[in-house]
């Protein structure tokens, strides 16, 4: 018996049904298959998700992190603007007092002031101890005047820095007490 073959166009065409009928099942399958059942999470799926957390995470505190940071910039911009008008507004009464009283103009209090300013700039750049040497050397007046425009932490090393009968000085002139006269060793102390 001989076997007839098919022809081509035959085989072809019951290809073309099988592979219809196949994308209409995977077409309506996998709506049906992701509602009733979720797979548990792989091991690679779940580190992706919880880097991706982490990352959201940093992401977030970051951003927080920023956010303060600006609001910190915005408030000290905000207070150094007060700062510097309410000096402008104190300045201007002073200038006008003080020539009126002396009969001279501001020129040289401002001179005086930037000199104290420029001082303090040089003290402060300096190392503590050589500093010290230095102030105590000049006299208690330029020691206050030079005090009073330094930071505090710069003053406070350089006071830790000098002797203590020296440091005790500038410390009660700062205060505004009159400082007690330099003792003898032949004085006794009270």
């Amino acid at each position: 018996m001989i076997l007839k073959r098919p022809p081509l166009l035959v085989l072809m065409a019951g290809a073309a049904a099988l592979s219809a009928v196949a994308h209409g099942v995977n077409a309506a399958g996998p709506q049906q298959e992701e509602a009733p059942a979720k797979a548990p999470p792989t091991r690679l799926g779940s580190a992706i998700q919880s880097e991706i957390n982490e990352n959201d995470k940093t992401t977030r505190e970051r951003k927080r992190a920023l956010d303060l940071r600006e609001q910190a910039l915005k408030a000290s911009e905000k207070r150094l603007k007060n700062n510097l008008e309410n000096q402008q507004g104190d300045a201007k009464p002073e200038k006008a007092g003080a020539g009126a009283r002396n009969g001279e103009g501001t020129d040289e209090e401002t001179e005086e002031a930037r000199t104290y300013d420029q001082l303090a700039r040089i003290y402060q750049a300096m190392k503590p101890k050589k500093a010290a040497v230095v102030f105590e050397q000049l006299d208690l007046d330029v020691q206050i005047a030079v005090a009073r425009r330094m930071r505090e932490r710069s003053i406070a090393q350089i006071l830790a820095a000098m002797t203590p009968a020296a440091a005790a000085r500038v410390s009660m002139a700062l205060a505004g007490k009159r400082p007690a006269p330099r003792r003898g060793k032949s004085q006794p102390a009270n």
